[in-house]
């Protein structure tokens, strides 16, 4: 069965990742912080058995290696760094900048994916898609940027893209592929209101290039639609 482990599984994007690999009869790997609390991810896992929910805080390093360690001999088809944080979406242009959510940004948006994939590479190794996903945003695009503000956002999405490309090099030899997904204006908590798309039509956009990725693409930027970022 083909597998994936998603990350900030229980709302939103993660929670409709997970929807739609288990409708397609894949074995899910969903995590996120607090199980207890995720009411539509365990419903979802009473639906499919095909579903396993694990805990875990992607800043806490620990967690990440018991979580790997405890699914070391488990295939991972698709690894999806899917959890972020945009701390300053909703603060005034001139608000004071809390440098405390700047690190905490980076530590969820660039340092947990590099360090999850890592913790991962050898499951990675033993399946037979070996892709990692990074959903990232055209809001770490230094081409695209066309307004002030957002700078802990933006500057994490743009580590983050930086260090995913350095690690599709690294990860090439091993035939496993990185790909760099934005998945549009999406309307969950984080894309608020008015929003064009909704979480059913962002991923189902996503799978489609994750469906036809090739160790050729490794370590590029798209659009939900097929539509390549410049850096």
């Amino acid at each position: 069965m083909t597998s994936v482990l998603i990350t900030g599984s229980n709302r939103g994007l993660g929670l409709e990742w997970c929807r739609q690999y288990a409708q397609a009869g894949w074995q899910v790997f969903a995590t996120c912080r607090y199980p207890d609390e995720a009411d539509e991810l365990a419903r979802l896992a009473d639906r499919y058995r095909a579903v396993r929910i694990h805990q875990l805080d992607v800043t806490n390093a620990g967690r990440i290696v018991a979580l790997a360690e405890e699914l070391r001999e488990t295939p991972i088809d698709l690894l999806l760094n899917n959890a972020g944080v945009y701390t300053e979406k909703y603060l005034p242009l001139n608000a004071p900048l809390n440098y405390d959510d700047w690190a905490y940004t980076f530590q969820v948006n660039t340092m947990a994916p590099l360090r999850i994939t890592k913790a991962f590479v050898e499951s990675l190794a033993r399946s037979e898609k070996r892709l990692v996903v990074a959903i990232t945003s055209h809001m770490g695009s230094i081409a695209e940027i066309d307004s002030p503000g957002s700078y802990f956002y933006r500057s994490s999405k743009a580590a983050l893209n930086a260090v995913m490309k350095g690690l599709s090099l690294e990860l090439k030899p091993l035939n496993i592929g990185v790909l760099l997904l934005h998945p549009g204006w999406v309307g969950t908590r984080m894309g608020g209101t008015g929003a064009p798309l909704t979480p059913e039509e962002s991923v189902r956009g996503m799978r489609k290039l994750i469906d036809k990725f090739t160790l050729a693409d490794t370590g590029r930027f798209f659009r939900y639609n097929g539509t390549e970022i410049p850096w």
